[in-house]
Formats: structure tokens, C-alpha cells, sequence
């Protein structure tokens, strides 16, 4: 099976194929030009693998959160290529997806989300698959939701911007923290495999991303009033 990722949640732009469990992936710092350049990303790895769109039986996206912009980019672009290919998608939390690249079974997921505001979520490797001990949220760092437990892996932007309240936070519970990775297509594509082998894809009108945040264009004093 072949499977499209893509990735724009945050200032990187990933995409990458899975063939039958071996991923191929590109990546690159892009800043605000995920719409310039995610095409022609898409369109070198499938000539590098040697295959055309035809051949590609799914579409994966990271879904959100992250970005405003960058989440509606990954999804447009899933729906448009999907719709025209007659594929179904599957869309995945950018927040699972970094726990997944973590190499660690025991996974506390933060992005910055600006505003003094991060998104977080808490997953345990159990039977192969993830548990979402606490479903993606949307809290600032000294109300960050507590875990139990010890040797948790601390993964994503979160811990870079809001690193110190982030430790004190959670303490001694932390074995170790990655605060420059990011939520990349390869780890979308892993996901995603399971999603479609079981049965879990969606037509591509259904595809939709996960923003958290409702009123994105309101300041943080409008949002709180």
C-alpha cells in the first residue's frame, strides 16, 4: 500500500510516502512558505520513488493542531489531491505524531501555540498502539494538566518556549526532554497505515483539522473577556 503524508502544522514543511512499512520523507525549514513549496515537495518524492499519484491508494495529513494557516494548508491540499485522485484520507494529531517520533513509550506532547498558551497532550505506548492519557487541550504553562507517574519523555516546541514552567511543572516525572522536534509526515504516514488498515479512512469532504482555538483572530484580552 502507498500512502501520501503531509505535514504543515508548524514553520516546517514534511511530506513523505509510505510503501508497505518503509517511509520515504522530505523535510525542510520553510518559515511562512508552506502553499509556495509543499507541491513541488510532493511532486519530487514521487519521482524519486518512481511513482505517479495514480498509484497512491491513501492520503495522510496532520491535522492539528498547530498553525492556523499551516493546519488549513495540510488539509486543502489532502482534500484537493484526494478528491482528484478518487482516495480516501486519514487525518492525524499533530501532537500523536510527535509522540510517535519520540522512540519513547511514555510521551508529554507540547506545541507553542503564542499567546502565552501551548498545546498539549499526554500518550502511553500500550499494545503497539497509543493511549491519549489527556486528549489534546489548549492551557497555558503553569496550568498545564499534572500526569502520574515517572519517566515521562517531554517532546516539541513547548518545552522550548515554556521550558522552565514546563520542568518545574512536571519535575522529577520527566526522564528527558526534546524540545526542537517537531511533528513531521513520517510519522504521520506510520500512523495513518494503521488508521487505513483498519478500516478508518475518510472520503476527503470529510477531512477536517483540528484547531482547538476557535476565535484565532482575536487578541488574548478579546479572548478572555
Amino acid at each position: 500500500m502507498n500512502i501520501l503524508a503531509i505535514e504543515t502544522s508548524t514553520e516546517y514543511c514534511s511530506v513523505a510516502l509510505w510503501r508497505d512499512g518503509t517511509v520515504r520523507e522530505r523535510c525542510e525549514l520553510v518559515g511562512q512558505k508552506h502553499s509556495e513549496l509543499l507541491l513541488a515537495m510532493l511532486d519530487a518524492l514521487l519521482k524519486d520513488a518512481g511513482i505517479t499519484i495514480k498509484q497512491v491508494d491513501g492520503i495522510a495529513f496532520g491535522k492539528g493542531p498547530g498553525s492556523f494557516t499551516g493546519v488549513r494548508i495540510a488539509c486543502g491540499v489532502a482534500q484537493g489531491l484526494a478528491l482528484g485522485a478518487d482516495l480516501s484520507v486519514v487525518g492525524v494529531c499533530t501532537l500523536q505524531a510527535l509522540a510517535q517520533a519520540s522512540g519513547h513509550d511514555k510521551v508529554i506532547a507540547a506545541i507553542d501555540a503564542r499567546m502565552g498558551e501551548i498545546y498539549l497532550a499526554v500518550y502511553e505506548k500500550r499494545d503497539g498502539g497509543w493511549a491519549a492519557l489527556i486528549e489534546p487541550c489548549l492551557c497555558k504553562e503553569d496550568d498545564a494538566p499534572s500526569v502520574v507517574g515517572e519517566n515521562w519523555f517531554g517532546a516539541g516546541s513547548g518545552f522550548a518556549i515554556n521550558g522552565a514552567t514546563l520542568a518545574a511543572r512536571y519535575g522529577n516525572q520527566l526522564s528527558g526532554v526534546d524540545a526542537q522536534a517537531v511533528p513531521q509526515a513520517s510519522a504521520v504516514a506510520r500512523l495513518a497505515a494503521g488508521e487505513f488498515s483498519k478500516g478508518h479512512a475518510v472520503d476527503a469532504a470529510l477531512a477536517l483539522p483540528l484547531y482547538l482555538r476557535d476565535k484565532v483572530a482575536l487578541k488574548t484580552s478579546e479572548r478572555q473577556r
